[in-house]
């Protein structure tokens, strides 16, 4: 049984939500306001949160960055009327592990509810604060990336992709890997989205700090 966290100010939407996830055994508590969500989710009582973007007192895009620039690592399913790309890439770099738009049927919310519980539970023994390869310094808990005494500004995104390659430094790791650990969620198999943010962190952190293996994926040079 998980413990979910649903901010959403539509009590129609919430209370049907919060049905759907009890009856698959999950515990729910909803809030509707931005800033109380906040506080709920960085009580470290929840394991996943599902979060409207319109909500009264805090924005959910200022939730995702607080929360985020907080180190918290809670999954967060955006769910939301807007469905611009402008707003879906926003959400994205901002932290969310999904986006869904409105309306939305509720299989295919618990079924991504269902794989965010699942690869937070599978992600192993707790990560080093702090990880240190190829002359690049990355604070998990702060979110602060330096290069010597450089400080670089990360993406959320490259943020995420570049503790992932780091956490496995050494390893090969392919593109279908990075894009389940990074993005958690289905994109064009054809997508290059991976490369392209590779190529951003090879900008900021030095071109040899990322191999192309051929065929196989990239690995951090440790």
């Amino acid at each position: 049984m998980a413990r979910i966290l649903i901010v959403e100010d539509e009590q129609r939407i919430a209370s049907f939500i919060a049905k759907g996830l009890a009856a698959d055994g999950h515990r729910t508590t909803t809030v509707a306001d931005g800033r109380v969500g906040l506080d709920h989710a960085l009580s470290g009582e929840f394991d996943l949160m599902v979060l409207d973007i319109g909500l009264p007192g805090l924005d959910g895009f200022d939730v995702l960055d607080q929360l985020r620039s907080q180190g918290s690592k809670i999954p967060v399913i955006v769910l939301t009327a807007r469905d611009s790309v402008t707003d879906t890439v926003t959400a994205l770099e901002g932290g969310a592990d999904d986006y869904m738009p409105k309306p939305f049927r509720f299989a295919e919310l618990l079924a991504r509810v269902r794989l965010r519980l699942r690869s937070a539970s599978e992600g192993g023994p707790a990560r080093d604060d702090v990880l240190e390869a190829g002359g690049v310094r990355l604070d998990v808990r702060t979110r602060r990336a330096t290069v010597g005494e450089r400080e670089l500004e990360l993406s959320a995104r490259e943020f995420s992709l570049a503790e992932t390659l780091m956490t496995n430094a050494g390893q090969v790791l392919s593109r279908e890997q990075l894009l389940d650990k990074v993005w958690g969620f289905d994109f064009d198999p054809g997508s290059n989205v991976v490369d392209v943010y590779v190529g951003y962190l090879r900008k900021k952190f030095g071109a040899a700090s990322i191999a192309t293996v051929r065929g196989m994926g990239y690995r951090f040079n440790s």
